[in-house]
């Protein structure tokens, strides 16, 4: 920094030239201390032993004062306006958007009748369903069209079945009745995603059920599989019957005959 000459600072020695000096950058205290004599010597110029220094003490008063809003602000000294992140609040107009457009997509696919409504709005999904489906503690939900008559069904036994299902677009991802014959697996094999095992599992044969199937007991995703990505799955079922089973060995060979 450019200072001015010994006059100002008693403490060096009187330079043999009238040439400015380089001397070490004072404390922050000396530039308070200081401030009177700058600004008499900027503005008296009159004064006896100043005149020679008074534009080279202007410029650093100048410097000074550039200097002192710099540490300023960078220390902390003036005060700072709060910063407040922003949080993404639930806007009741964009989920009454969001679920006109959901049943828009759906009546454009056709959906059947009373089919639940989704709310998604990134990985969160609201379900929109009338009063009639019932929830369980797992997160399935299902609705009973048709009771039907008969014993439900259990591990080793058989079941034969029609379904249809829905994506949360209500777009046909598969069904049974287009494959011109209905599904039969037996239960208790791991065969069948958790929540469809779990929604058929208390039906009776001849019963019609509508199961949404959350993703947490959905399928797994990938190009091996129908499904794109985490999301509710819905299910129209039909069941049709339910058969006991029994393993018959035939010499080395051994299979499953249901009955």
């Amino acid at each position: 920094m450019l200072t001015a000459t010994s006059s100002f600072y008693p403490l060096l020695s009187k330079p043999s030239s009238p040439h400015i000096n380089l001397i070490p950058c004072p404390a922050l205290g000396d530039l308070f201390s200081l401030k009177k004599r700058m600004v008499r010597c900027c503005h008296n110029l009159n004064d006896d032993g100043m005149q020679n220094g008074h534009v080279v003490l202007c410029h650093e008063e100048k410097l000074r004062r550039r200097f002192l809003l710099f540490f300023s602000f960078s220390s902390g000294l003036l005060s700072t306006f709060p910063s407040y992140g922003k949080t993404k609040s639930k806007n009741p107009y964009d989920e009454r958007r969001l679920l006109e457009q959901n049943k828009r997509i759906q009546k454009e696919n056709n959906v059947p009748e009373d089919f639940p409504s989704f709310i998604r709005e990134g990985f969160e999904v609201k379900v929109v369903a009338p009063e009639n489906y019932i929830k369980r503690d797992s997160g399935l939900i299902y609705r009973d069209f048709e009771v039907g008559e008969g014993d439900c069904p259990k591990d080793g036994q058989q079941v034969t079945f029609h379904y249809v299902g829905y994506n949360e677009s209500g777009r046909r991802i598969d069904s049974t009745y287009l494959q011109g014959s209905p599904a039969k697996i037996r239960m208790g094999t791991n065969a069948l995603i958790p929540g469809f095992e779990e929604g058929i599992r208390d039906m009776r044969p001849g019963g019609k059920r509508r199961i949404i199937v959350p993703p947490e007991l959905g399928p797994p995703v990938g190009p091996s599989t129908f499904f794109s990505s985490k999301q509710f799955e819905v299910f129209d079922v039909e069941l049709l019957n339910v058969k006991d089973c029994q393993r018959r060995t035939i010499g080395f060979y051994s299979d499953v005959v249901c009955n």
